[in-house]
């Protein structure tokens, strides 16, 4: 499955009409014609998002923007919109005004409308506009009518003392109630013709000039990932799918589980030899990844999955995944096994040395033991990484230590960002894996932009958390053509060079 949100285009409408006839068979499957799609476009063609899923588009949100002074907060749907014209858009107006969202129904576990609202929200930050207001249809209301008045079923939705599809998903998504409309939408007999009037506030307005924000910024998710017990695999992915809801919750654009964090998985081969337990366990693995690549999908976040054994032509490999929210996977395998790995699980290194594309940028992957060899993240720099994410797993304070300091290192000569996260606690009934030791932490270059330290934030030694961190991709291009040193353009690479073989 591939997810893709980008602006809509007219050759877009036949997938539109299907899906928006699906999304409102309630209110007679009401669509909006070509002829006003293709006035949008050529009017305001930013506003017009649409989310495709394998190239069909399956959600769409339409705006316009307005002087809302002009209309006031008593206005109808057919007054804001001219008589479904769009004749009321001005360029220069303060407000976003949302006409239309609607996800198809078959694609509604996915948290699309999720993404289109944060597409508005960041959209309105751009053009420095005041808000984004709304009618928003209370299709559950027509169940309570006889008993509540619109203003008391608002109340116990707020409250959460009542379930609306609409309005709970609103307030979710940060908008408030600002009234109650009457006769907003005729026809709407789910909602009985009211609506509410929801708006959502640009802080950035005015105060902040939008435009001088970084647009740069991306939110890093850490789970310092606390060994344990599980009775069953639905009590893993319980555990698992509760730190991404946590840190998704917390609007992260990736979230980075541990090295062989699903190691406690092994207990039940507890009483075979350990590279017969892991080969066991590598079973799992494509199960394990395909949940992970749904909560990438339904949470809309970059999951790098912490790694895991797995199994190729009769090889063991330590590898991980990285699950874009756009529906795409990609694998990392291990490149430098340590010794223990070897010596208990007969693992071998994987040859394969790159860095991934994502909606945040480049980013590159190395699995523990590999930070501790320069060479591959230099190669990352070269291909244009900017954020170097080490997932790890450290038995002893010594061993962590040569993990951090190694990771800081790559940081500085890189000029760059790494996360490292890692397991914390005690497994006593697994072979191999009984103490842990770790605190999970983001590093930065280290210059007049950057913490004194070099240290973006860091966990509390061996206890089991998050780690949320904004870092700044703006401050990296700042730091490469005018820091006060430039490692990475004064190499001197008529003397030495590193090269990738294959």
């Amino acid at each position: 499955m591939n997810i893709e949100l980008r602006k809509l285009t007219l050759e877009d409408y036949a997938d539109l009409k299907e899906s928006m006839s699906q999304a409102y068979d309630s209110m007679g499957g009401s669509i909006w014609p070509k002829s006003s799609i293709a006035k949008l476009l050529n009017i305001f063609p930013e506003g017009q998002l649409c989310i495709a899923v394998d190239d069909k588009v399956v959600a769409c949100s339409l705006a316009i923007i307005v002087e809302y002074d002009e209309y006031g907060d008593r206005h109808t749907y057919k007054l804001i919109t001219g008589d479904y014209s769009f004749s009321t858009h001005d360029p220069n107006g303060d407000t976003l005004y949302g006409i239309e969202i609607f996800v198809h129904p078959d694609f509604r576990g996915l948290r699309l409308g999720r993404r289109l609202y944060e597409a508005r929200k960041e959209l309105c930050e751009s053009l420095n506009l005041k808000s984004i207001i709304a009618g928003g249809r209370i299709p559950g209301y027509h169940t309570y009518a006889e008993t509540l008045t619109p203003r008391q079923y608002i109340d116990k939705v707020k409250a959460k003392e009542i379930y609306d599809p609409t309005l709970t998903f609103q307030i979710s998504n940060d908008f408030h109630v600002r009234k109650v409309l009457k006769n907003y939408l005729p026809g709407d007999k789910e909602s009985k013709e009211y609506a509410t009037l929801i708006e959502w506030n640009n802080i950035y307005y005015q105060g902040i000039d939008a435009s001088a924000r970084s647009a740069m910024t991306i939110r890093l998710g850490l789970v310092q990932w606390e060994m344990r017990l599980f009775p069953d695999m639905d009590v893993f992915y319980e555990q698992v799918e509760f730190f991404v809801d946590a840190l998704s919750g917390y609007k992260s654009d990736f979230i980075m589980f541990p090295e062989l964090f699903n190691t406690p998985l092994l207990q039940p081969y507890n009483h075979l030899p350990e590279i017969e337990a892991m080969r066991k366990l590598a079973e799992k693995t494509k199960e394990i990844v395909d949940r992970m690549h749904e909560y990438a999908l339904s949470y809309n976040v970059n999951i790098i999955t912490g790694s895991m054994p797995l199994l190729d032509n009769g090889k063991l490999y330590n590898a991980t995944y990285l699950c874009h929210r756009t529906g795409k996977i990609d694998e990392y395998r291990k490149i430098h096994i340590t010794p223990n790995e070897q010596k208990y699980y007969g693992m071998i290194g994987g040859d394969k040395v790159q860095v991934f594309d994502t909606d945040c940028g480049k980013i590159g992957i190395l699995i523990c033991y590999d930070v501790e060899f320069p060479e591959l993240s230099r190669i990352y720099a070269d291909q244009g990484m900017q954020i170097l994410f080490v997932p790890f797993l450290t038995d002893t304070q010594n061993g962590y230590t040569r993990v951090r300091h190694c990771a800081q290192a790559r940081a500085i000569e890189n000029e760059c960002y790494v996360a490292i996260a890692g397991c914390v606690g005690n497994l006593p009934k697994v072979n191999n894996m009984d103490i842990q030791f770790a605190q999970s932490a983001v590093f930065t270059p280290s210059d007049f932009a950057f913490p004194t330290n070099a240290v973006k934030a860091e966990a509390t030694p061996n206890t089991e958390m998050v780690l949320v961190v904004d870092v700044d991709l703006h401050l990296l291009d700042e730091l490469h053509h005018y820091g006060t040193v430039k490692v990475l353009k004064d190499r001197r690479t008529d003397l030495y060079q590193v090269n990738l073989l294959k």
